[in-house]
């Protein structure tokens, strides 16, 4: 059976460097698990509580995705110390409902690149922090890719051994032995 990873970008600019730590993960992965990327952050609605019951295609195709998948990857930016908007709004309309919602129970890692010298460290803590709340069974570690315009390759692999490693082993906690 081929074990399915959902990564998610927190970022909607086509080139980020989250898509592209997303595509890192791919030369990274372990036997038997493969990325899909799910690519329509920027189309889910705001949220609001009076829409949950029918909430529209994107926040379904949303869920969908991530109840369809073993596990989810998320490769955040960080903005003003913190996750994404559109990151936070998308976790809270896979939240709802409110303890049957499609992260519960669901393991989750949570990576981030930016172009400082942290590597949306902030960010990080912040959506695990999120998605512990949402329920979801995160793993404790974390991936951070500072100074990011200069860390991949040409082929969207990551230059640097420690980080691939370290990419490499929170993927394999993601799947299940």
């Amino acid at each position: 059976m081929t074990i399915t990873i959902l990564g998610i970008a927190g970022s909607l600019r086509g080139q980020s460097f989250n898509r592209r730590l997303l595509a890192a993960a791919r030369h990274e992965l372990p036997p038997g698990a493969e990325l899909v990327v799910w690519d329509d952050l920027a189309t889910v609605p705001p949220f609001d509580e009076d829409a949950e019951e029918a909430p529209g295609e994107a926040v379904a195709g949303l869920r969908k995705a991530v109840a369809e998948a073993h596990a989810v990857l998320i490769s955040t930016p960080e903005y003003n110390n913190s996750l994404p908007g559109q990151l936070k709004n998308a976790l809270d309309w896979a939240s709802r409902p409110y303890g049957a919602g499609v992260l519960t129970g669901k393991p989750v890692a949570v990576v981030g690149a930016s172009p400082g010298p942290l590597g949306a460290v902030s960010a990080q803590a912040d959506a695990r922090r999120v998605l512990a709340t949402a329920g979801a069974r995160v793993l404790p570690g974390q991936v951070a890719v500072g100074d990011a315009f200069r860390r991949f390759d040409e082929h969207g692999r990551l230059l640097d051994h420690d980080l691939r490693s370290a990419l490499a082993d929170l993927l394999k906690a993601l799947v299940p032995a």
